[in-house]
């Protein structure tokens, strides 16, 4: 794996990279957090995308992903993936479905021939994943995917707070 895995702290609207990643919510029609974010400083191309995709498969479920123009945003494609709402009922689910949307957006990444992607950090919001369970998961993910492709050159995990990328930080040393 020669992919580069970096950590930064700040605001992944603002990140000039092949494609963001959105933590969506299943309509795709934008809503708080980062989704709201990235809905508003990538203007109604990024609505009308998704409003398309709605049209043609209903929204986006729990663990997948779509990707969509980026807009005014400096990337070129936002890719939208649905974190899970934690529940304590099924952790080892809500792990495999918090995976599944780094998977699948890296699939997508890949499918694009994308070279550089940043993910924020997803369902640690309002969806209450507990922040350093997500960051193990997340890791994880993307260190599992990477072994199947040598196209991605550079995955950026965009920690909008210090707590998060302190634990990002600390979960991606450990496992050197």
């Amino acid at each position: 794996m020669n992919t580069k895995l970096k950590i930064i702290q700040g605001d992944i609207t603002q990140l000039t990279v092949d494609a963001i990643v959105n933590a969506a919510n299943t309509s795709l029609l934008g809503g708080g957090g980062v989704d709201g974010a990235i809905h508003r400083a990538g203007g109604p191309a990024i609505l009308e995308d998704c409003q398309k995709i709605r049209a043609r498969q209903g929204g986006c479920e729990t663990g997948e992903a779509v990707i969509t123009t980026a807009g005014k945003l400096p990337s070129n494609y936002v890719i939208h993936t649905v974190g899970p709402v934690w529940q304590n009922t099924d952790p080892n689910e809500m792990d495999r479905l918090l995976s599944s949307c780094y998977t699948n957006s890296l699939a997508i990444a890949k499918s694009k021939n994308l070279k550089t992607i940043a993910f924020p950090n997803i369902s640690t919001g309002i969806y209450d994943f507990p922040k350093d369970r997500a960051a193990k998961v997340a890791i994880a993910a993307v260190r599992q995917f990477l072994k199947t492709t040598s196209t991605l050159e550079e995955v950026i995990f965009v920690c909008f707070d210090k707590e998060n990328y302190d634990l990002y930080v600390n979960h991606l040393n450990e496992d050197l």
